[in-house]
């Protein structure tokens, strides 16, 4: 079972936060390329979910390239890096996000960058 976390009361399609767990499963590396990924009926019980919403997800993470049918086997991680380019492209428009609300509030850069500082070396020295 994929330690997938799901809140069904969100305002996020269920469809659309399955392809965000997937992908950010893969980009962690606890699915790994080639891995296969269980089948939409088995997806969809263990998480008590319609078997149509797992097969949109299974659908858009193959548009994204995350991942490839083969007809008859199933579903399997890509080989390339498409998953863990996907998270990080959606990680910085997040964070892109946050930075326009933070300067609408006043944050201004230097305070940003003190904020930023701090935080990298509370992180354990990431960057000084």
């Amino acid at each position: 079972m994929l330690p997938l976390e799901l809140d069904y009361k969100s305002r996020i399609p269920i469809s659309e936060q399955l392809v965000a767990g997937i992908v950010r499963l893969v980009a962690c590396g606890v699915l790994s390329p080639g891995e296969q990924l269980p089948s939409v009926r088995s997806m969809a019980q263990q998480l008590g979910i319609n078997p149509n919403t797992v097969q949109k997800a299974y659908r858009a993470l193959e548009q994204l390239g995350a991942i490839y049918s083969l007809p008859g086997k199933g579903s399997f991680v890509s080989e390339g890096d498409e998953a863990r380019e996907l998270q990080k492209r959606q990680t910085l428009e997040e964070l892109d996000g946050a930075l326009r609300t933070a300067l609408d509030a006043g944050v201004t850069l230097e305070d940003l960058d003190a904020h930023c500082r701090g935080w990298l070396q509370k992180m354990g020295g990431l960057l000084v």
